[in-house]
């Protein structure tokens, strides 16, 4: 059998930290796509506003199998 997969790009953001920012990134990509089958974490960023950590963000690809 042969598979064929596709990589999307997300950026998703949380002011809790990069752990619930991947969540975030990844539920929300769960309602569009189907078969997911990893996820790779390309760059993580923190935003600052006014000398505070304000919010954590990440650059992730969603890997998933294209459906025949």
């Amino acid at each position: 059998m042969k598979r064929v997969a596709r990589v999307t790009e997300v950026i998703a953001g949380s002011p809790v930290s990069f752990d619930d920012a991947i969540k975030a990134g990844f539920e929300r990509a769960c309602k569009t796509l189907r078969s997911i089958t990893g996820i790779r974490i390309l760059e993580q960023r923190i935003k600052v506003d006014d000398n505070k950590m304000v919010e954590y963000r990440v650059r992730m690809e969603i890997i998933f199998v294209l459906e025949d």
